[in-house]
């Protein structure tokens, strides 16, 4: 038996926990726009923290705060179950000024939710209302709110502050939205699932000069030019035609005016790869291409590495679990199995070392009016809330089942 929803078919049991949580969904909706409204960068979620610490303790839930700096960890326990999983949900915001005219818009200046974030926090808020109101499982719920998903590594942070000792687990699960795939889908796929990501910012030290006489200087924009083009060739000509690579120049800044030479170039380099081998290569070339190119100009090539975030890789059998759990809940019609990775980086990678894990996706919708994650016109679709936090509840359970 099955019922039809956005043109999805949805299991009985998905049926069921989607009515449970459509009681509330305009509280969802109400909340969700208010996180949207006051959005805060990594590691300055100090008021999401705090509503997120109350609304969990209001349910019932241990509450953890602090964890990683900001992170909040809500820990539920039914029955005499041993078993243990985790649910994460990300909550930081984007430095961006947002464009999208609602009447929920960013009261922030420089601080707008573009990626979905606050429709994350506010789905896992919506389970944890169902797992503490109905409490159908048997074992231990961990509910993970953590900071500082955009660039500041706040998964490991948590960690690294205990996380998974503190709070142990069989498995942990995340959940984002992705748009370009139909509203309400869900998106599996076992093995490298985002990319490995890095930042490597290079400093050309040359010798400034008048313009009117370049041959009394060390010309830094040339020589980042020559860079900018060298770099290209890493991936087309030392990186396994088979192996997917992306060396991405996203700044090149030097100089004040147009009739002086000046002393330094800076360039800011990303780097993404599906493997940590292809990334390891990647960070060697562009050393050594940096460094090889300044010296034929004459200058020198000054470089910091900042490691990003390592491949996030799905554990197949727990990757298997999380889709069939969503086949049982929405329908097979509402599933699929995606046939490449996302070269997006996501901290979830660090859990996915650490534990059995499997990151998924659900669909935003399709259509020229769905703005790209981190785009300024971006908005989360509400009505992702009642399905997402549906399936949340429908996976929880079926973890820790009742033997």
């Amino acid at each position: 038996m099955s019922t039809q929803t956005n043109g999805l078919e949805l299991g009985e049991g998905g049926a069921a926990i989607r009515a449970h949580i459509a009681r509330y969904a305009d509280e969802l909706v109400t909340l969700r726009r208010d996180l949207h409204a006051h959005p805060e960068i990594g590691l300055e979620e100090h008021r999401t923290s705090r509503i997120v610490a109350e609304q969990l303790e209001t349910l019932g839930y241990r509450v953890t705060t602090g964890l990683g700096g900001t992170g909040v960890v809500g820990t539920l326990s039914v029955g005499s179950g041993r078993r243990a999983v985790a649910l994460r949900a990300d909550m930081d915001a984007l430095p961006i000024e947002e464009e999208t005219n609602l009447p929920y818009a960013s009261r922030n200046p420089g601080r707008m939710h573009a990626c979905g974030h606050d429709g994350h926090t506010t789905t896992l808020l919506g389970a944890a209302r169902y797992l503490a109101e109905t409490r159908r499982f048997d074992g231990t719920v961990h509910l993970i709110f953590q900071p500082a998903e955009e660039n500041r590594g706040g998964a490991k942070l948590m960690i690294d502050d205990g996380l998974f000792t503190r709070f142990p687990c069989d498995a942990v699960f995340g959940m984002h939205n992705m748009p370009g795939l139909e509203e309400g889908r869900f998106g599996f796929r076992p093995g490298a699932f985002f990319a490995g990501v890095d930042a490597i910012d290079i400093t050309l030290k040359g010798r400034g000069g008048h313009g009117a006489m370049p041959h009394q200087a060390a010309d830094p924009v040339v020589a980042g030019a020559s860079l900018v083009m060298a770099l290209q060739t890493i991936v087309s000509r030392n990186v396994d035609p088979i192996e997917p690579a992306i060396v991405t120049v996203g700044m090149f800044r030097s100089g004040t005016v147009c009739n002086i030479i000046p002393e330094t170039a800076r360039l800011s380099i990303g780097s993404r790869a599906f493997s940590p081998e292809v990334l390891t290569l990647l960070r060697r070339r562009i050393g050594e291409l940096a460094k090889a190119q300044a010296a034929s100009f004459g200058l020198e090539a000054e470089i910091e590495l900042d490691v990003g975030y390592p491949v996030l890789v799905n554990d197949p059998a727990t990757t298997a679990f999380a889709r069939t759990a969503a086949a049982a809940f929405a329908g097979e019609a509402a599933v699929s199995d995606l046939d490449r990775p996302y070269p997006v980086g996501e901290d979830f990678a660090f859990m996915a070392e650490a534990r059995p894990a499997s990151y998924f996706v659900i669909g935003q919708g399709t259509g020229d009016h769905v703005r790209a994650l981190h785009n300024p016109g971006y908005d989360f679709n509400d009505r992702l809330l009642v399905p997402g936090a549906a399936f949340w509840g429908a996976l929880a359970e079926r973890f820790l089942a009742a033997a």
